[in-house]
């Protein structure tokens, strides 16, 4: 497995050499926007900010439209990625989401649009794709 752009390798404590947090992160997002499109996904948007925060991948297949948060660790020390998208990042997401939706969909297409949650938990190494996560 390879890192982002960097094409770095993990090392055995699945993080990318030299990188910090933020690289890590990025490395992550790139990794689950590859899924994603390797699934049949177009990825629409990445790192999408509006003042009340970000949308790590915006990606659709079809009329799903699946915003994605990405989750990236170096260990599960204190918990994988997905444990830490607690209630109020949840509630965060869905208002984002619901931006999103509000600003780049005509009215009348929005009740053709189907909104999934996903998480992608990158811990270690190890790539977990949780769908409808909530």
């Amino acid at each position: 497995m390879t890192g982002g752009a960097s094409g770095r390798p993990l090392d055995a404590g699945g993080s990318w050499h030299g990188d910090g947090r933020q690289a890590r992160g990025q490395a992550g997002e790139d990794h689950a926007a590859r899924w994603y499109e390797g699934q049949g996904y177009e990825v629409l948007e990445r790192n999408w900010r509006r003042r009340q925060g970000e949308l790590d991948l915006i990606v659709r297949r079809g009329a799903t439209v699946v915003f994605v948060e990405v989750k990236t660790r170096t260990t599960d020390r204190y918990g994988t990625g997905a444990e830490s998208v607690l209630p109020a990042k949840q509630r965060r997401i869905r208002r984002l989401a619901a931006r999103w939706l509000s600003e780049l969909t005509p009215a009348v297409g929005r009740s053709r649009v189907e909104a999934r949650f996903d998480v992608v938990s990158i811990t270690a190494g190890r790539v977990d794709v949780i769908e409808n996560a909530f």
